[in-house]
């Protein structure tokens, strides 16, 4: 099995414009709206017999949008043997972090899909807030005791930002010494929270997405819900200022509520090598059922971005502006959130 390339992240910047996941099917009277409808389904069908069936009544409409239907399932099989003959063949790219823009798009996804659609409904807002291209530095809350609010963020920026861009995560040292863990995320495109790895990846022109919560984010007490931690020592705005890039704060509710953290069983913790152990109404009570967290409606808001361009090169070692840019961003993102919880009808609708 021949090894998967290595190639320069620059390249993975390249976009091609696609069509949309799912087109609506519209139904019309006339024999021009059902040619129409047919004729922008390239390659599917030709162009001929389908005008012929419509206009001169020798096939069915029923029968023509059948056929459609099976060209469709076609070319996803098509495509899938082809994806996985590359998978196999190890003819696919990978950056020098790790990051496999393939693998992420058509699998990682579509598996997290489902959970942000149906099942947490996330509502979107402000995402022509973070810029079409170019570096950028997303910072949110972080909360609900296992962080899917980081993954729900990750798709939330690739299937809402008209440029489908992806958003490149920071995570914790815990999650690269977890096995499969660890390799998921590295394709995924997450990489350690270091300076050094954030700011190549903002000067290459990706986003990055960081939560300076860390751990004490995720793992505070129902009763301390939506009320921000701290934010370090202003880490991720060092690192904004050097690389030119804007900060766009990021507010997410709902992710507190997917596990209500009751309590935290410390000693086993220890004995675990992990920051807390939770326990919530369900967990460990139900078993491995007690893992499943509450289907909460969630909404993600992302606020005006702060510009860092402006600012001379020794900014970054100015520890009072640090300070000051640090707590501009976590007072947006808290005022935020509570300006969302006034305005949510229900933890649930």
């Amino acid at each position: 099995m021949a090894d998967a390339k290595v190639i320069p992240f620059d390249d993975d910047r390249s976009r091609s414009g696609g069509a949309p996941r799912s087109a609506r099917r519209r139904s019309g009277t006339g024999p021009a709206v059902g040619t129409a409808a047919l004729s922008a389904l390239p390659g599917q069908l030709d162009a001929a017999p389908v005008q012929e069936a419509v206009q001169g009544g020798g096939e069915p409409v029923e029968g023509v949008q059948d056929e459609v239907r099976r060209g469709s399932w076609d070319r996803r099989i098509a495509g899938g043997l082809a994806f996985l003959r590359r998978r196999v063949t190890g003819e696919y790219e990978v950056d020098e972090f790790g990051y496999d823009k393939e693998l992420t798009d058509q699998v990682l996804m579509s598996m997290l899909r489902p959970m942000y659609e149906k099942y947490f409904r996330v509502e979107v807002r402000g995402i022509e807030n973070i810029p079409s291209d170019g570096g950028a530095l997303i910072v949110a809350n972080h909360s609900g005791t296992l962080p899917l609010d980081g993954l729900m963020l990750q798709v939330a920026v690739h299937d809402n930002h008209p440029a489908g861009r992806h958003l490149r995560l920071l995570a914790a040292d815990l999650v690269f010494v977890l096995p499969v863990v660890n390799e998921l995320a590295r394709k995924a495109g997450h990489t350690l929270a270091c300076a050094e790895d954030a700011e190549r990846l903002l000067r290459q022109g990706e986003v990055v997405g960081v939560m300076p919560e860390g751990f004490k984010g995720i793992g505070k007490p129902f009763g301390e819900r939506y009320k921000l931690q701290r934010f370090g020592r202003g880490g991720f705005v060092s690192t904004a200022l050097r690389a030119g890039v804007p900060i766009v704060p990021c507010s997410i509710v709902g992710a507190e509520e997917i596990y209500p953290m009751i309590g935290n069983a410390k000693t086993l913790a220890r004995v675990l090598g992990v920051p807390y152990f939770p326990i919530t109404p369900t967990f460990p009570w139900l078993g491995p059922l007690g893992a499943v967290p509450l289907p909460t409606k969630w909404t993600i808001q992302f606020g005006e971005p702060i510009p860092t361009e402006g600012y001379p090169v020794e900014a970054a070692e100015d520890p009072m502006l640090m300070f000051n840019l640090t707590d501009q961003v976590r007072e947006q993102i808290q005022h935020t959130l509570y300006k969302l919880l006034v305005q949510r009808r229900s933890v649930f609708f």
